[in-house]
């Protein structure tokens, strides 16, 4: 399939526009609005517990593990499923509220500034790692641009990559405004240090990204990376449920969710 110069300034004038909006606070947990009784998966990322664990790797380790992620040494040709990022990185324009000041203050100050024990807001920012991943967007921009719509959103939320229709044009990792999708630059397979055959390899030209852990989901399990997590501090569950533990940690809390003045509608909430 052949694209002309019309065909691709039409995609980056997309991802232009997705990228240009305001990104804005969400302070409380959202009420989703879901029709017909069907299944809304969902994340939560408790950072009062997740963020201070700075070294602990056992989420991304799991991912990658379980489905195939080569490791390169060359940053040029990294491929993630999940990986950790500075709160500043992750949130750029966003503030935060310093419970025992009782005051709200930027990222990049406060964060980086207050030493007292216990305060989020004191947590120092060199240090203060986050974790991130495919958001699940509810109006995923990666997916309107995709031509050959190798990348396609299910009825339950998930975003998906089949890597057979995948043509390699980028044109998702140019309208993807949070960078969740690795290209895989040469092949992944000799840079794989131990294939799990229940999950397929790719091959060299072909996007990737975080996929939910739908295979797991199919047998019910939970996601490799929720699995791994000692610190129970990530949550995996159904949005449309009331009952579910996901709507139980959500109720009452602070949450962050990337970029949301994008409209994009991002399914991974950070709780603080």
């Amino acid at each position: 399939m052949k694209f002309s110069r019309r065909d691709f300034l039409k995609a980056a004038g997309v991802s232009l526009a997705v990228l240009s909006a305001k990104p804005a606070l969400s302070v409380v947990a959202p009420a989703p609005s879901v029709k017909g009784g069907s299944k809304r998966w969902a994340m939560a990322i408790d950072l009062t517990g997740c963020a201070k664990k700075d070294s602990c790797r056992d989420c991304i380790d799991a991912c990658h593990r379980v489905h195939n992620v080569p490791h390169f040494e060359n940053a040029k040709d990294e491929v993630k499923w999940i990986w950790s990022s500075p709160f500043a990185e992750v949130f750029p324009d966003q503030s935060l509220a310093s419970p025992e000041r009782g005051r709200t203050s930027s990222a990049s100050s406060e964060l980086g500034h207050s030493s007292r024990p216990g305060d989020f807001g004191g947590m120092s920012q060199q240090f203060l790692s986050v974790v991130v991943l495919c958001n699940h967007c509810e109006n995923p921009p990666c997916v309107s641009v995709c031509p050959t719509k190798a990348t396609f959103r299910r009825p339950d939320g998930i975003v998906m990559m089949d890597y057979h229709r995948c043509i390699g044009c980028r044109y998702c990792m140019a309208a993807c405004p949070y960078g969740a999708r690795s290209f895989n630059w040469k092949d992944p397979r000799p840079a794989i240090q131990a294939v799990d055959p229940n999950y397929p390899t790719r091959t060299r030209g072909v996007v990737e990204k975080c996929n939910f852990c739908d295979e797991r989901l199919a047998r019910g399990l939970q996601p490799a990376c929720v699995e791994a997590c000692n610190e129970k501090k990530l949550v995996f569950g159904d949005m449309s449920d009331p009952a579910s533990e996901l709507r139980r940690v959500l109720a009452g809390r602070v949450v962050l969710r990337r970029k949301p003045g994008l409209g994009t509608g991002p399914n991974i909430y950070y709780l603080i």
